[in-house]
């Protein structure tokens, strides 16, 4: 039986997430936005509440959270603001819950255990200069030499691109096999021939980093390699499932901001002689955020609880993340419409959410591709059989039975 009800450890999760965005990002974000980011320091506070480790499972350094509590932690994040929920889902999403599927004891002992710690910075690096939703298209090349692989190509739109220690690199050994020639590389900075940039000019997550990779001849030794030669699609689609519910966590989010703001602000500006909440119309768009924050949430906490029983969740992740992502655009341009010509200005944070929702309909797949998705489950084209993994930390996936 699915319950819903909160524990003890759930809202615990929640406090402290909300209580580090009350003090930590909240006064400072305008600034952060504006400038050259959130300072790394910042990090070092996220880990010491847990945060950088949170669904992995303390024998690897992590916090055990359950993925109902992650998902917590992603909303609270990206209710103040979508750069701190990035780090949620680049970090422990995309890379270290896939090092704790897909790696080998000595990998995760590696390079898991201080990520988890946040001793390390993680990111992921699949997408480049002209390969986004055709991930078995890649251009970067990983040729055999010996004992090590080498290397070219260069990933863009890389969270966490020039501030990352480790880096989960997705390259194709044959581009002739498509994505049965994909295989993933786990790679240091301070290798021969890896250099990072920061892009600049971005509509939104100004406050985040976001760059690209350039792989010049990096010589990257065998062991690590994450998987066997040819396993780097599937394992990079595992993680993009953990990415999307992160986003989707996050998006519930960003909605939830827009109906706090809007709240607030009907209350305190008036017109024709009243609050402008007790207009019908007003009424009409935060009813309809709220209506939509909490179909996202319980969407969410579906796939979280799938999850948890070690139940495949592709469907329901894909399901979460297409609604909460559409629903937050949405609710944030209701809550510029809301708050009028105030909107439009930066004294309020709702162009802030406007600006930075638009992001997450784009990465982690498209909205079409998860209308195609689900069209296609639909109409019985894709499967959606049983698959049972290992329970928690529950993963969705598994290596193809041979």
């Amino acid at each position: 039986m699915v319950d819903f009800t909160l524990t003890d450890e759930n809202k615990l999760v929640q406090h402290a997430a909300r209580a580090f965005a009350e003090t930590e990002i909240l006064p400072n974000i305008r600034s952060w936005d504006e400038g050259s980011g959130f300072p790394r320091e910042l990090f070092g506070t996220m880990a010491e509440l847990g945060f950088l480790g949170a669904p992995i499972p303390e024998a690897y350094g992590g916090s055990g959270m359950d993925y109902i509590s992650f998902a917590i932690l992603c909303e609270e994040l990206e209710r103040a603001d979508t750069s701190f929920r990035v780090v949620q889902s680049v970090h422990v999403g995309l890379n270290s819950l896939t090092l704790l599927q897909w790696g080998t004891e000595e990998q995760r002992r590696r390079w898991l255990v201080p990520q988890a710690r946040g001793e390390k910075l993680a990111t992921f690096a699949l997408t480049e200069p002209g390969v986004g939703t055709d991930a078995a298209a890649l251009q970067t090349t990983a040729r055999r030499d010996g004992d090590s692989y080498v290397l070219n190509g260069q990933k863009l739109w890389i969270s966490l691109a020039d501030l990352a220690d480790h880096f989960l690199v997705f390259a194709t050994v044959d581009r002739a096999k498509r994505h049965k020639g994909v295989t993933a590389f786990l790679l240091e900075r301070g290798m021969d021939g890896l250099t990072t940039g920061t892009l600049h000019g971005k509509l939104g997550i100004r406050a985040g980093n976001t760059g690209l990779i350039n792989l010049d001849g990096v010589r990257v030794p065998v062991e690590h390699r994450i998987g066997e030669e040819g396993e780097g699609f599937l394992i990079a689609m595992s993680a993009i499932d953990q990415g999307r519910y992160t986003v989707a966590a996050g998006a519930v989010g960003l909605a939830q901001a827009c109906v706090d703001a809007s709240v607030k602000y009907a209350h305190e500006r008036q017109t024709f002689g009243e609050e402008i909440g007790r207009h019908q119309l007003v009424k009409q768009m935060i009813a309809t955020m709220v209506r939509g924050t909490e179909i996202g949430r319980l969407l969410v906490w579906r796939a979280g609880w799938l999850k948890n029983q070690g139940l495949r969740n592709t469907r329901e992740t894909s399901m979460a993340k297409w609604h909460a992502t559409d629903h937050s655009v949405q609710a944030a341009l209701d809550a510029i419409q809301v708050h009028g010509a105030n909107g439009y200005s930066n004294e309020f944070p709702v162009e802030r959410y406007l600006r930075n929702s638009k992001a997450a309909v784009i990465y982690e797949g498209t909205s079409q591709l998860h209308t195609l998705i689900q069209a296609d489950y639909a109409l019985a084209y894709r499967e959606d059989r049983p698959l049972r993994c290992e329970p928690w930390p529950a993963q969705g996936w598994e290596r193809p039975r041979t």
